[in-house]
């Protein structure tokens, strides 16, 4: 089982922390992770108005949630990321940067008019092959 990154040169390279396309040679299970926002474990926004603290808390939510279906961020292949302002990229990458190793998840961002709880700045979902073995910087 292995999760390789796919890429052509015909194509332009990604602007971000992201593989063009990843391919999973599966034999293991596969997780949807439903989007995640910056709360704590009582429903309380964490880093209201800071895109950093709030991907970091997304980032270590997801890794606690991995963990209970036996996976790890090195497991996921795909990430959608919704943000409130396209211009928090740079930070946004950043906190990836800091989570994520190569070869990085195919990955798409997208900006949005609005989330339910109105100080959330970004929310991810993600999907993982559990075990596949991506090795974590």
């Amino acid at each position: 089982m292995a999760i390789t990154e796919v890429s052509s040169p015909a194509l332009n390279r990604p602007r971000g922390l992201f593989s063009q396309a990843v391919k999973v040679d599966a034999q293991g299970a596969l997780l949807f992770v439903s989007g995640i926002t910056s709360c704590d474990a009582d429903g309380n926004v964490v880093g209201a108005g800071d895109v950093t603290r709030q991907t970091e808390t997304i980032f270590q939510n997801m890794t606690t949630l991995l963990a209970e279906a036996g996976g790890t961020l090195a497991d996921v292949v795909k990430l959608t990321v919704f943000v409130r302002d396209i211009e928090l990229f740079p930070q946004i990458n950043a906190v990836r940067d800091r989570f994520l190793a190569p070869p990085y998840p195919a990955s798409s961002m997208v900006e949005v008019s609005r989330f339910v709880v109105p100080e959330h700045l970004i929310e991810i979902e993600a999907r993982a092959a559990r075990g596949q073995g991506r090795a974590r910087r």
